[in-house]
């Protein structure tokens, strides 16, 4: 098993799951107006802003990669699911790996 990520892993992953999940509702909305409301105007707006939040999850999840705050799976996984669930259950597994505040054994 890995070690535990540092603490100075703890602000860069709260960005990047923050930014998932804001890209997680962003695309709820877009798949609505594609495919409930048919909006096409709609479409073209929001589903850029989707492919923004997209590029950033890659940028944040690599850079730190190549700080060494976690391994590549983390970007490979955010890009195989197209963004916001890779975070988020990337998140979820790298969390389980960071020690507690109070000291306590992780």
């Amino acid at each position: 098993m890995s070690q535990p990520l540092t603490e100075a892993a703890r602000r860069p992953l709260n960005i990047a799951l923050a930014v998932g999940i804001a890209d997680a509702l962003l695309l709820v909305v877009l798949l609505y107006v594609a495919w409930v409301a048919d909006n096409d105007a709609a479409v073209s707006v929001i589903g850029p802003i989707h492919g923004i939040g997209f590029l950033l999850l890659l940028y944040l999840t690599g850079k730190g990669a190549v700080e060494e705050l976690w391994s590549w799976w983390f970007p490979a996984a955010v890009l195989v699911t197209g963004g916001p669930l890779g975070t988020i259950v990337g998140d979820l597994i790298l969390r389980r790996r960071l020690p507690e505040r109070d000291g306590a054994p992780a």
